[in-house]
């Protein structure tokens, strides 16, 4: 798979990320740690080489799983993980880049990404500047290569842009989910920051195999995300089946053409999750969907049937 420039950072990249926010098992059901290392490891095979994980995903499980899949070809994969909302006073990053380091067994990581902005879940508010004083420390110490956000706001991007260099953004972004568009993407490009679209298949909705009437186990995050709630997935559907036409041209999958679509945003790149092997393999191969400019805006509109309808919100749970 081609990588490309993480930001302006010397990193490179797969436009198809690896996410492991379910190998980490709290918030999801019914995840074996078997399967989750099987499928991360098919990811790297099909030519995914960058992962993206988090110390809050199980507390650190995720990232232990990371490291059992892939510490015998660190040298040919990225690690991305974030630290948590709560742990950035200056002191607490310089631990919970240790605790990653330590549970992904490595002695750098190629993205560290700042997971929410400061005061999210009710944690405390600590000055942007001191978190990115103690993230550009580990930085010149080489613990870290690149510097990102996550689930920040164009004005909060800014400001920790004001105090080191900003590689990455990670926002909710997919066909359904398009709130970035309206000031973030812009700010973005004329920043040569690389977008980094979580949830980047609506958590499995894009994938098609979500039918009407689904219901899910009230222990799974999805019970509680907008797009599956009432009118919405009902106009996910109706969305669906106009999509289904042009994945079926290109001999694709629903997933892999919201895949495709997503990768040829400007300065955007997909991280799709997967349980099983198989999944991790079909992911990969979006990167091979090319898509005319015709059919790029035809998926557009489409994806409006959904989005259209959405309220201001930036979160897509009903947390």
């Amino acid at each position: 798979m081609e990588k490309r420039k993480l930001g302006k950072s010397d990193v490179e990249i797969t436009p198809i990320l690896m996410g492991t926010w379910q190998a980490g098992k709290k918030m999801w059901v019914g995840i074996e740690d078997a399967d989750s290392i099987k499928a991360i490891r098919a990811a790297f095979e099909a030519g995914i080489t960058t992962i993206d994980t988090a110390e809050v995903y199980g507390e650190g499980h995720s990232e232990r799983i990371v490291a059992e899949a892939l510490s015998d070809v660190r040298d040919r994969v990225q690690y991305a993980t974030k630290v948590f909302a709560n742990h950035l006073k200056s002191q607490q990053v310089i631990k919970a880049c240790e605790g990653s380091l330590k549970n992904l067994k490595t002695d750098y990581i190629d993205l560290y990404q700042i997971h929410w902005p400061s005061g999210a879940f009710n944690s405390e508010i600590v000055p942007i500047e001191e978190t990115m004083n103690a993230l550009n420390s580990l930085k010149e110490q080489g613990k870290i290569r690149a510097i990102g956000v996550s689930n920040f706001s164009r004005d909060q991007l800014a400001e920790a842009a004001k105090y080191g260099q900003i590689d990455s953004l990670q926002p909710p972004y997919s066909l359904f989910w398009r709130q970035i568009e309206k000031d973030l993407t812009l700010y973005c490009i004329e920043n040569q920051i690389s977008i980094l679209a979580y949830s980047s298949l609506a958590q499995g909705l894009l994938t098609g195999k979500f039918a009407r009437g689904t219901k899910f186990d009230p222990a799974d995050n999805r019970a509680k995300n907008k797009l599956f709630q009432r009118e919405n997935f009902e106009r996910a559907q109706q969305a669906l089946d106009k999509l289904r036409p042009i994945a079926e041209k290109h001999h694709a999958t629903l997933a892999q053409l919201a895949l495709a679509w997503l990768i040829a945003q400007p300065q955007t790149n997909a991280i799709a999750g997967a349980r099983y092997p198989q999944q991790a393999k079909d992911n990969a191969l979006a990167a091979e969907v090319k898509l005319s400019s015709a059919e790029l805006a035809e998926i557009d509109a489409i994806g409006r049937i959904v989005t259209d309808h959405l309220d201001e919100s930036n979160v897509m749970w009903e947390w």
